[in-house]
């Protein structure tokens, strides 16, 4: 482990010197990729640092209890040399941590997609209590939210709606969110004062990033032919009409519009990276249905990850056994103690299958 640590710490020392030269400074594409980098790696090179000052420590106290001291200093320096220890051990489990493999979608948008499940208009009204909740906890943390697609009810409630959270690391920090959140209350509309227990599904998918389309010229075939008119009548005795087949997904496109055979290849070519990179799009959101499907289930009462109980009030997330008094206080955005607690479990997880 100190090998890779020592080799991340020189990476980040390099990356700081490029960062000050003036030849990167002036491509801004270029330092922003190293900026990123060594931001990246700068958690995992203090707490090093910090590793190897209290090792350094650690030997120095020890050195000074094979000398002769008074009482009094060799009880201190023992004492020093104590906590020296126990920072020792939670700095090893800190770097261990931070040296787990990273989810490569952690530092993206997110897109969240709140629906009502089981419970009808009570279901709707608690959607849009997590919606609320979530955008505070959004605002708590500097992101930016904006709201996609909504299907609002009569009485204020939320059938279902999508929004953009933007901001560094909130896909790491919601994407335990992602399941059946259930809700025990009295309705308002409840005249007997009886515990309704409805449900509400969230789906956090990373964002999707702009798919760039390239075609390796290989995979053209280009065609060129005499344009026509209505009627096949002869328009043009030159070959100016081009079709351009790409052959792996066998699209096709003409274009005789104009005299130029090399205009008409240019409109060609243009319409088939728009057809490509469309059909791209589709397979990504194909993919992300597939992901949104495993993520929250049927919205049945019995599936559910948290549960907000009014009566009592208190929030219970199921995964992790934790039951948090503070129902108002998480439904107003303060929901770090709940993430903070699902992301040390995950941590520690992922540890556990690297022993």
């Amino acid at each position: 482990m100190l090998d890779k640590l020592q080799a991340l710490e020189d990476k980040y020392e390099k990356l700081s010197g490029l960062l000050s030269d003036p030849e990167v400074i002036s491509n801004q594409n270029e330092w922003q990729k190293h900026a990123k980098a060594h931001a990246s790696l700068t958690d995992v090179v203090l707490a090093f640092r910090d590793y190897k000052n209290t090792l350094q420590g650690i030997k120095d106290a020890k050195e000074m209890l094979e000398d002769k001291l008074d009482e009094d200093f060799r009880e201190m320096v023992q004492l020093e040399l104590e906590e020296l220890k126990d920072k020792k051990e939670d700095l090893e489990l800190k770097l261990k941590v931070l040296l787990l493999p990273k989810d490569p979608n952690d530092e993206k948008n997110v897109i969240v997609e709140i629906r009502g499940g089981a419970g009808g208009d009570e279901a709707a009204l608690f959607a849009s209590e997590l919606f609320r909740m979530y955008g505070k906890y959004a605002e708590t943390k500097g992101w930016k939210t904006e709201i996609l697609s909504t299907n609002a009810t009569d009485i204020g409630g939320i059938k279902e709606i999508s929004f953009l959270i933007e901001g560094n690391g909130a896909f790491s920090r919601l994407k335990f969110e992602s399941g059946v959140h259930r809700v025990q209350r009295v309705p308002s509309t409840e005249s007997s004062g009886r515990i309704h227990t409805s449900t509400v599904t969230v789906a956090v998918l990373p964002e999707a990033e702009e798919v760039d389309v390239a075609i390796d010229s290989n995979d053209l075939r280009i065609d060129v032919f005499c344009s026509s008119g209505p009627g096949g009548q002869s328009v043009n005795t030159t070959q100016s009409a081009v079709r351009v087949t790409h052959v792996p997904t066998g699209i096709v496109v003409s274009c005789q519009d104009e005299k130029s055979q090399h205009k008409n290849k240019d409109k060609a070519m243009k319409v088939l990276r728009a057809r490509l990179l469309e059909k791209a799009q589709e397979e990504a959101n194909s993919q992300m249905a597939n992901e949104r499907k495993s993520q929250v289930g049927t919205g049945d009462r019995s599936e559910r990850i948290r549960t907000y109980n009014f009566p009592q009030g208190r929030v219970t997330d199921h995964r992790i056994g934790l039951t948090l008094h503070k129902l108002t206080q998480v439904l107003e955005g303060e929901l770090d103690e709940v993430i903070d607690a699902l992301i040390t479990t995950d941590q520690a997880e992922r540890l556990k299958q690297l022993q």
